[in-house]
């Protein structure tokens, strides 16, 4: 019999918003995001209609089983935005506390998959 670890385990909706600014670190965080969503950990969702206030997507964010934020660095928009508008109860990453500095942190294989794996670990997802 499988183990079990988690409730992401049991097949419910993980949504993932994540932090696509300018920097090195926001393209780290939007590519691991992306890396969820193709490996079937959660799937990508959109901040924009987060801060844009998009019924549907508040709506969809509202059902979800799990949301996981990442952000960055320490501005925190994605944290922001997904407070203002009502969602308090998600996991979350800020780069820098995995060690990754803006403007000092390239968007490589490695820099993706280490928030990659923060993120399935956070998720509990097998």
């Amino acid at each position: 019999m499988a183990e079990k670890c988690g409730c992401a385990c049991q097949g419910g909706t993980n949504l993932v918003f994540a932090c696509s600014g300018a920097a090195d670190v926001g393209a780290i965080s939007d590519l691991a995001a992306r890396k969820m969503t193709k490996d079937g950990i959660g799937k990508m969702y959109c901040l924009a209609g987060i801060g844009g206030n998009v019924s549907g997507i508040i709506e969809t964010t509202k059902a979800a089983d799990q949301i996981l934020a990442i952000d960055g660095c320490p501005v925190a928009c994605t944290k922001k935005l997904l407070e203002r508008n009502g969602f308090g109860n998600f996991k979350y990453i800020e780069l820098s506390t995995l060690g990754f500095e803006k403007g000092k942190s390239p968007a490589e294989e490695k820099a993706v998959t280490k928030v990659f794996n923060k993120g399935k670990e956070l998720l509990s997802v097998c």
